[in-house]
């Protein structure tokens, strides 16, 4: 079932946003009112949540809460990767969580935390062990990042590249299972502690691994899933129906769906981390996905008890 609904991946990283065209954030924060309203409208039980930010900005955070933002939300969300890419020291997350904290009275998620295998296998096992013990219990949801390698055929989405130097290679090795599907030595540590983690995971249009993921999150005990609806993918022929299939197979996970990515037409600039030309499409992306797979759940009115009789 549907748990969550995240809106924007990563909103101050410009590998998903674009700061020159926003610089401030105003065309984010417009966007992402319109898109809480939609899906409240919706599905009143279901919890939104602003995309996890990367880095981890108090600032950010103020200037969301000073647009309105926050008050279309339930929950706010951040990412950390200290062993990857980050300049921060692992043993600073719960400083980070507490940054954000002293800003805002939501809760707080961490929606991604990962370990590269990009230089040893068993760093990343030793990072999950020690991420572990940091995070354990400072927040409601931790998703860790990620199920599966990233195919280096599939390319990372980044707006940087090959200027990232091996930041950009690190893309392809944050799985706990390689791409050629065996298993790496993280993933038996993860297996100790799935009853703290859930796991994020995009999966391409048609990805072939779908089926995979489900078996293997059933096998290790995975409760929670992140993962994402791309609204640029819904113009794709066939979309709907693949958005159904992963949906219908990801059906007996708790599931936080993360609505993100403006179609290259409906950009200010053709690429999917433009502010939209009308950010009323992409609210109403939002509120057919939660329509089409969490159903209609009103506010219920309030009732005025009734008046007193009187008394003659």
């Amino acid at each position: 079932m549907i748990e969550a609904a995240m809106i924007w991946n990563e909103p101050n990283n410009k590998s998903h946003w674009d700061p020159e065209l926003d610089p401030d954030w105003r065309l984010f924060a417009e966007m992402a009112m319109l898109a809480g309203q939609a899906i409240r409208a919706e599905n009143a039980s279901l919890t939104r949540v602003l995309g996890g930010i990367s880095p981890i900005d108090p600032a950010f955070i103020v200037n969301m809460k000073g647009r309105g933002v926050l008050d279309h939300v339930d929950a706010v969300a951040v990412h950390g990767f200290p062993l990857d890419w980050n300049l921060w020291r692992i043993d600073e997350w719960p400083q980070k969580i507490e940054e954000i904290r002293a800003v805002i009275d939501l809760p707080i998620w961490v929606s991604e935390v990962g370990v590269s295998s990009f230089g040893a296998e068993e760093v990343q096992a030793w990072g999950l062990e020690r991420t572990a013990q940091l995070l354990a219990g400072r927040a409601p949801r931790l998703h860790w990042y990620s199920l599966f390698d990233l195919p280096q055929a599939w390319g990372a989405t980044t707006r940087h590249k090959e200027a990232e130097g091996s930041s950009y290679y690190r893309h392809f090795h944050m799985g706990l299972i390689r791409a050629d599907g065996t298993p790496k030595p993280a993933l038996e540590v993860f297996a100790r502690h799935a009853h703290i983690f859930g796991l994020m995971q995009w999966f391409r249009f048609e990805d072939p691994r779908l089926d995979d993921a489900v078996a293997w999150m059933k096998r290790l005990g995975v409760r929670r899933l992140r993962t994402g609806l791309s609204w640029a993918d819904s113009f794709r022929p066939g979309a709907d129906r693949f958005f159904d299939r992963m949906m219908q197979a990801l059906a007996d996970f708790e599931v936080t769906v993360t609505f993100a990515f403006t179609p290259e037409h409906r950009g200010l600039a053709p690429h999917h981390t433009s502010p939209p030309v009308a950010p009323e499409e992409f609210a109403e992306f939002c509120a057919r996905m939660v329509r089409r797979y969490a159903g209609s759940v009103r506010l219920t009115p309030e009732v005025s008890p009734p008046a007193p009789a009187r008394v003659s």
